[in-house]
């Protein structure tokens, strides 16, 4: 459910419908808990009220903040990994213009069924958190098989082979750590610490006694989209490759890898043809 809405739904209604539906049920509780019972409004137990409300504050914001920027630093892993695989892959393209024309060849088709693959084949799965370490595997063992069928004759031809090859190791590895994070979310327990804190500190805000009800609708108000905000963010950056805030596959189609995504790999051609390589 949650993958569904992140992908189906704008950042910008996700917005509208936590924040704004915290806000709404907040202000209906508050309402109703004053019409229920309206010694509440007296403030006789703002002193009791007030300090459990600090406490079990304190501890939620500790909790919601913990949460946050574990998520967005999962975000920003997540972005470097794709940035170091396409950096990897981009490299042994580069390298791969010392080989000769035959086996350079070889390599750029390899490599350019394999960044269409895990753009056009695995990154749909990814977004839709099911990570699929076998849907790229072939493609990727074509990449080897391209690499150990040359045999280097030059020392230059040798010292961008050895780069290749570190290179490959480099994808691979990656690779695996992509998809694993692609099926990554929030620990069970850390959810319901998140999502029921949400549940008590509101309720708390309704005891809390103030004379005026447009005052005491607005602190409510205040609380209520401050909750409702922070739990957007836990929502938009639990899953790094679904939704709008996501990790995006285009560095597979940048610098060298630019020239794959433009049409059928020209015998012969090389780096230098493409677009300058970051």
């Amino acid at each position: 459910m949650e993958v569904w809405l992140l992908n189906n739904v704008s950042t910008f209604t996700l917005a509208a419908i936590v924040v704004g539906g915290v806000v709404v049920v907040a202000l209906l509780g508050s309402a109703l808990t004053r019409r229920r019972y309206p010694q509440t409004a007296s403030g006789d137990h703002n002193d009791m009220v007030g300090v459990v409300l600090s406490m079990f504050g304190a501890i939620y914001g500790v909790i919601l903040a913990f949460v946050i920027v574990t998520l967005w630093t999962q975000l920003e892993s997540a972005e470097t990994v794709v940035a170091t695989e396409a950096t990897a892959a981009a490299q042994i393209v580069r390298d791969a213009q010392a080989f000769p024309p035959g086996q350079r060849d070889q390599v750029n088709r390899a490599v350019d069924g394999y960044v269409h693959a895990v753009v056009e084949q695995q990154w749909p799965l990814m977004r839709a958190g099911e990570g699929d370490y076998n849907r790229t595997a072939a493609k990727l063992e074509a990449v080897y098989q391209a690499l150990q069928a040359y045999q280097p004759d030059t020392h230059s031809e040798q010292t961008f082979y050895d780069q290749a090859v570190e290179s490959i190791g480099q994808v691979a590895g990656q690779r695996r750590a992509r998809i694993t994070q692609s099926g990554q979310q929030l620990p069970v327990l850390l959810q319901v610490l998140v999502y029921g804190g949400a549940v008590v500190i509101l309720p708390l805000t309704f005891l809390y006694g103030i004379r005026s009800r447009r005052i005491q609708l607005l602190f409510v108000g205040s609380v209520a989209a401050l909750i409702g905000f922070s739990l957007l963010l836990v929502l938009v950056l639990d899953r790094p490759f679904a939704g709008e805030l996501s990790v995006s596959p285009s560095p597979f189609k940048e610098g060298a890898l630019s020239k794959f995504w433009e049409g059928p790999v020209v015998p012969g051609a090389g780096v230098a043809d493409a677009p300058a390589a970051r």
